[in-house]
């Protein structure tokens, strides 16, 4: 079992450090973002690094910063607790999977969240695409009166989800309240209280995946 970072000392610091731009690919976001406004008072981004947390801050007035990939003894997320710390933002911590479909209290638990944060905010995952999307068309929903048709929109290729593989569960659980709970007369908030069977909407998404695998097999498409 690897020993805890500390970083007060200056090896737990520089191991922090190592495990943010090289473990969690941090060199990659160097210079990239994945940085999108998508209210007055909410953005989405990718991992953000304690730098880019200061400049946050300074140039966004940032009161909340929402971590979609959970808690963390890994260095990545000691280094942006610190630094929201430091500037006075408060870390809240939501953890949201990519690659499966969300849970009901996951879906009402972002209902709640998006009422009690303070704002401006900026939501993030690692890399701004997946669980950011999912989390971004929730609040698009709840907090800004979208219909679903429209707040789905933030899991796109604009921000670099890909619902060609098995983050395309995101996608298939919003369309399946527009196929199934829209026409049946229920709201978003209701079908998931309700209506909502997570087990059955992703054997469905397998199979409709692995039908996709056979057409694409025999068309010879990668």
């Amino acid at each position: 079992m690897a020993e805890a970072i500390d970083l007060n000392t200056s090896a737990g610091r520089k191991r922090a450090r190592n495990e943010l731009v090289w473990g969690d690919h941090g060199f990659l976001r160097a210079r990239f973002r994945n940085l999108h406004q998508i209210s007055p008072e909410m953005w989405r981004a990718n991992q953000p690094s304690p730098e880019q947390i200061a400049r946050y801050a300074a140039e966004l007035g940032l009161k909340t910063i929402l971590n979609l990939r959970g808690t963390s003894d890994k260095g990545y997320y000691l280094l942006e607790r610190e630094a929201c710390e430091r500037h006075g933002i408060a870390l809240v911590d939501f953890q949201v999977f990519s690659r499966d479909s969300p849970t009901r209290e996951t879906v009402l638990g972002a209902r709640d969240l998006f009422k009690s944060i303070a704002y401006p905010a900026l939501m993030h995952c690692k890399s701004g695409a997946d669980r950011a999307g999912v989390m971004a068309a929730l609040y698009m929903h709840f907090r800004q009166g979208q219909p679903i048709e429209e707040a789905k929109k933030q899991l796109s290729f604009d921000y670099l989800h890909i619902r060609y593989g098995k983050t395309g569960i995101l996608d298939y659980f919003f369309e399946t309240y527009l196929r199934e709970g829209q026409p049946a007369g229920l709201e978003f908030a209701d079908w998931v209280a309700t209506a909502y069977d997570r087990d059955i909407v992703k054997a469905r998404f397998k199979k409709t995946s692995a039908q996709k695998m056979n057409i694409d097999g025999v068309l010879r498409r990668e």
